[in-house]
């Protein structure tokens, strides 16, 4: 019998619709080689320069002639793993500094915390950009970098469950049976947190999707000649008169993107806190 939570996601559209577009850019970054007409570094400089959308060529070309389309297509490898990555990178150590500062508290609550402030007491993109920057630019940088700054989120959400929760009666229990604290903070405390972090997890892959775009868009995420949304984008900013394709495409790539892990994440939200649902 399916489970209560399997029941309600199936009945829920924006859920569906969200899934469906997260599933397509899956799709894409598995089977980019196959489904792609054109090999996406490849162009023609004279007779395909800027074609547009149509023919041989269903979202136009670019300044270098290449197929724009292959060129989307490809793309989403870049920011699925971008998302993935740095969402790993950012609840490993945002969960282990969360159970950390939320269970022992007092001075080592104070630090995190305290670290945790002064990460988001920045700009994001600001601060991305300065990180970034400090190095050589390339994709393994930008994927720890959005990680790294994303971390401390994700601590002050874990740690404000570990709070509740370590007074709870079956941490209470666990010490009593003189349950060491190791066991304590892995085998009860972090299950209990694990919804609300593959919930943030999902709408920060969002955000990080976002942030590579940005990145890119300012030359210090992928570099030329990989085909990155962001890059794109930038690629036909000075285009959108004579080319828009060349930029709307990608644009329009990204936007689709984002909705889906966004709309993926806010049901999830709300299926597992119960003080946000509400019939539709």
């Amino acid at each position: 019998m399916p489970s209560p939570l399997a029941v309600r996601l199936r009945q829920d559209r924006l859920f569906q619709f969200g899934l469906l577009l997260v599933l397509l850019v899956v799709a894409a970054a598995i089977l980019a080689p196959l489904v792609a007409p054109h090999d996406p570094y490849r162009g023609d400089q004279g007779r395909d320069y800027l074609s547009a959308p149509g023919g041989a060529f269903l979202l136009g070309t670019d300044t270098q002639g290449r197929d724009v389309l292959s060129r989307v297509i490809y793309g989403a490898r870049i920011s699925l793993g971008v998302g993935i990555i740095s969402q790993c990178v950012a609840s490993l150590l945002g969960v282990t500094l969360g159970l950390l500062a939320g269970y022992y508290g007092r001075w080592v609550d104070g630090v995190v915390m305290r670290l945790a402030d002064i990460t988001l007491a920045f700009p994001t993109l600001l601060l991305l950009i300065a990180v970034a920057a400090a190095v050589s630019p390339s994709l393994p940088v930008v994927f720890l970098v959005i990680g790294i700054v994303g971390w401390a989120a994700m601590a002050r959400l874990v740690r404000g469950q570990v709070l509740v929760l370590k007074s709870a009666e079956f941490v209470q229990a666990a010490r009593a049976l003189g349950a060491r604290d190791r066991r304590i903070l892995f085998r009860h405390l972090l299950p209990n947190v694990r919804a609300q972090v593959i919930v943030a997890a999902t709408l920060g892959m969002a955000g990080a999707i976002m942030a590579e775009a940005a990145l890119s868009f300012v030359g210090l995420g992928a570099q030329p000649p990989t085909p990155s949304w962001g890059a794109m984008v930038s690629d036909g900013r000075d285009l959108l008169r004579v080319a828009p394709w060349v930029s709307f495409a990608p644009g329009i790539a990204i936007g689709l993107a984002v909705m889906g892990f966004n709309l993926v994440g806010d049901v999830l939200r709300e299926v597992y806190d119960p003080r946000l649902r509400y019939d539709r």
